[in-house]
């Protein structure tokens, strides 16, 4: 199955990755009041990253803000230490980064090749 295709595909892959990688917001609302707090680096993959139609075209984000995992990616690629991003982002969390290469590493997991 190809992710990102039609208006779904990408909301599609946060919940399957937050499957994955952490409980929904509901298990996390049913879970026993000693859970970390919202704000935790403990946050599940679907709530540092989110995906809204209206914000920055829908593409994934960090924590509703207006950063996309993309820019975070690009920052990494081009060399700027998770330090300097944060230093040039303050309402990123390191937890953030981390989410943003789980993002990357569940979408390159789901690649499909077809063949010619």
């Amino acid at each position: 199955r190809a992710y990102g295709a039609g208006p779904h595909g990408a909301a599609s892959r946060v919940r399957e990755l937050q499957a994955a990688y952490g409980p929904s917001p509901a298990e996390v609302e049913a879970a026993p009041s000693h859970t970390e707090p919202a704000g935790s680096s403990e946050m599940p993959l679907g709530e540092r990253i989110t995906i809204e139609p209206g914000k920055r075209g829908g593409k994934p984000c960090v924590r509703g803000l207006r950063i996309t995992v993309y820019d975070v990616l690009e920052y990494l690629a081009s060399g700027m230490s998770e330090d300097e991003i944060l230093a040039d982002f303050p309402d990123l969390e390191r937890a953030d980064l981390r989410a943003c290469l789980a993002f990357a590493a569940g979408q390159g997991r789901s690649v499909w090749h077809v063949p010619a």
